[in-house]
């Protein structure tokens, strides 16, 4: 399928589009959409607003949000596709002016994510507002490139006090054997990690919070990214660092996540 693009919900032309094409003050978030509807379609509206809030001091109303949606994937081709909403204001950037807030949703082919299991080349970054799903974020694929260059398939953030956090456009969860490890660290609170997680604690599967280091790994009995293409992908080794694949650890995310009830924006 072709992308399609409204903004205002209208369809976007190359005038009103123009403005947005160097634009780095705006913040987004990106879903699956199939026939059925949409999962975690609160934690995005959540997403959203809150970040509006923070970035912006309002917030567009979650009912003018889903009629854009609703709006935009009528217009659309059916099916499966993958959305991205994003929220920008038109005062633009470098000011300190407020302006109306605008969204902006994009349709595209739905994602198909790697296959796994992947190999994590460590580097250290922090990201700037780490909970905030924002655009222009050049260090995402820069260390994207470095870590493909370097033999790995992506690569995974290590901040200052040595903890492991987040991959590029990944949230990461690990297995001890018995309960779910979520990394301690400032992280983006990605909407599949908050359906994982509510879903689990419906299922009665342990989770807890700690710091992952490169020296505590070798503890670990497994890894996986996720992200809106997949609530898990197997992780084989971060740096040098090689972990069990542990799929049994996989469908239980898969699991989980399947237990997440579809909702029409």
């Amino acid at each position: 399928m072709t992308t399609l693009a409204q903004r205002g919900g209208h369809p976007a032309t190359a005038e009103n589009l123009a403005p947005l094409a160097f634009a780095g003050y705006a913040h987004f978030t990106a879903m699956q959409v199939s026939s059925d509807g949409v999962r975690g379609l609160d934690l995005h509206l959540h997403r959203l607003r809150s970040a509006s809030r923070d970035l912006f001091g309002s917030a567009l109303p979650d009912e003018l949000v889903r009629h854009r949606l609703r709006t935009a994937l009528a217009a659309g081709p059916g099916g499966a596709v993958s959305l991205t909403a994003t929220v920008f204001s038109t005062a633009g950037e470098f000011t300190a002016a407020d302006g109306d807030l605008d969204l902006l949703v994009r349709l595209g082919p739905p994602a198909t994510p790697p296959a796994g299991p992947l190999s994590l080349d460590l580097v250290g970054h922090e990201r700037l507002l780490p909970g905030i799903k924002h655009v222009g974020e050049a260090a995402k694929t820069y260390y994207l490139r470095e870590a493909t260059a370097r033999g790995h398939d992506d690569a995974a953030f290590v901040d200052r006090r040595g903890r492991i956090g987040e991959a590029t456009i990944w949230n990461l969860a690990f297995w001890d054997g018995h309960s779910v490890v979520w990394p301690r660290a400032a992280v983006l609170p990605g909407v599949t990690m908050g359906i994982v997680r509510r879903q689990l604690d419906h299922l009665g599967v342990p989770q807890r919070e700690q710091d992952v280091t490169s020296a505590n790994l070798p503890a670990l009995a497994g890894a996986v990214v996720m992200n809106s293409w997949t609530p898990g992908i197997a992780v084989r080794r971060f740096a040098e660092v090689p972990l069990p694949v542990a799929p049994e650890f996989a469908r239980l995310l898969h699991d989980a996540y399947d237990a997440e009830p579809f909702v029409a924006p």
